[in-house]
């Protein structure tokens, strides 16, 4: 099994982007996602996007005598 939904997959290219069905086959997966529109999704967080994220916003140390009080 492969995981793709073909035929979603062939409506949006041949019924959405009207492509011929010639034009479809030879696509790879990445120039069809392209094609819809799906390049411009948000990307996963990388390690490296995170480190970096993790060196610009530090957290605010925890105070050391945390005091809880029921008033």
């Amino acid at each position: 099994m492969s995981g793709l939904d073909w035929p979603a997959l062939m409506r949006a290219g041949m019924a959405g982007l009207k492509l011929l069905p010639r034009d479809f086959w030879q696509l790879t997966p990445a120039e069809l996602r392209l094609m819809l529109g799906e390049a411009a999704a948000p990307q996963p967080l990388s390690r490296h996007r995170l480190a970096a994220l993790m060196q610009n916003f530090p957290d605010a140390p925890s105070p050391a005598n945390k005091e809880t009080k029921d008033d």
